[in-house]
């Protein structure tokens, strides 16, 4: 009898071509229903329950009910780093299952990972933390240095209340476009959130993409003036 953690569960819930599709649309970080996750696998409605059930058996989505209708969600922030690191390790491979077109360049730019900024972008942010001295590094353990604090604070990052989430503040993950990391964790969560809330980028409707204003990504390149 074999023992130790059954990775062949996991690799078929994923490896299943109308699951990857549903996982990936829970990459965008919103909880979706039963029918829009049935378009995003191409399958019908019916036949999309029957997977939902088997993913959240094995602990990869949750969902919550609100009124008559269930909307799902990726189950945690780890099942999003298992997703990205995949699809990173995909992309490294050449295994890529569209052709390019006009989102393309967009997602790469910059795109959200289940609540983080990724991309390019997100890849220039960490970049431009790490060059400042307010992130520093230990292979690929990331920390949160004073300076960087009082950095953030003064821009409106609430570090004192990310410091006490049993969550970790500085993580980071692997980009499948980059191939470099990026800054994940309750900052990167926290930074995303701030952008938006000052009006700098806004989720696009139709995909994982990240658009910035005009106004916006001029002060985001002033900030992170490093280039990925």
């Amino acid at each position: 009898m074999k023992e130790g953690p059954n990775i062949a569960q996991i690799g078929a819930l994923i490896g299943d071509p109308a699951r990857a599709n549903m996982l990936s649309a829970l990459m965008a970080g919103k909880a979706l229903t039963a029918t829009e996750l049935a378009e995003a696998g191409g399958i019908t409605l019916q036949t999309a329950s029957g997977h939902l059930s088997k993913l959240e058996a094995g602990g990869l989505i949750s969902q919550r009910k609100q009124g008559r209708h269930r909307y799902f969600a990726l189950a945690d922030e780890a099942v999003g780093k298992l997703l990205e690191g995949i699809m990173g390790f995909a992309a490294s491979r050449g295994h890529l299952r569209h052709q390019p077109g006009p989102k393309e360049p967009a997602l790469r730019k910059a795109r959200i990972c289940y609540d983080h900024l990724a991309g390019d972008y997100g890849v220039r942010m960490l970049d431009s933390l790490i060059s400042a001295g307010a992130i520093s590094t230990s292979g690929e353990k990331l920390e949160l240095t004073g300076d960087g604090e009082a950095h953030l604070k003064s821009i409106g990052i609430d570090v004192t209340g990310l410091k006490s989430s049993r969550r970790p503040l500085c993580r980071s993950c692997l980009d499948w476009s980059e191939r470099r990391a990026h800054l994940a964790g309750s900052l990167g969560k926290a930074l995303l959130s701030n952008f938006f809330e000052r009006g700098w980028a806004r989720r696009s409707q139709n995909s994982r993409s990240i658009l910035f204003t005009s106004e916006g990504e001029r002060q985001f390149l002033l900030l992170f003036p490093l280039e990925a």
